[in-house]
């Protein structure tokens, strides 16, 4: 994996939960159950805090090369976004309540990315 991918799929992902955010905040409101639009909201939320997180594992793969634990981290916090917040926006969407049992695939995903995170600044950071 490299920085430029990572980088790429931040801006990208960045965009998209603006966008998404957006037509929640005016196109759904009043149209989706309350426990749904929780939902979508909710998949925003994580979308974007791990956007920009996203985006340190790409700045950082810049100064510190592609260590090991910075590309592992950053193929689950990509598997993460799409895995979370993807099944909360379809579940949202759509009212399948089958995906129900992906989103916390896509939590484990962001532990497995935060924990890769920690190992390469222990054996990175100065």
């Amino acid at each position: 994996m490299t920085p430029k991918l990572v980088l790429l799929f931040a801006a990208i992902s960045g965009f998209l939960s603006v966008g998404l955010g957006a037509f929640a905040a005016h196109g759904l409101r009043g149209r989706l159950d309350p426990k749904l639009m929780s939902a979508f909201e909710t998949g925003v939320g994580y979308q974007m805090s791990h956007t920009l997180v996203l985006l340190i594992v790409g700045l950082l793969m810049l100064l510190w090369d592609r260590h090991w634990a910075l590309q592992g981290a950053g193929y689950a916090f990509m598997a993460g976004i799409v895995l979370f917040s993807g099944s909360l926006y379809l579940l949202a969407l759509s009212g399948w309540s089958w995906l129900g049992p992906i989103t916390p695939l896509g939590g484990l995903g962001f532990l497995i990315g935060w924990s890769l995170l920690g190992v390469a600044v222990w054996q990175k950071a100065v």
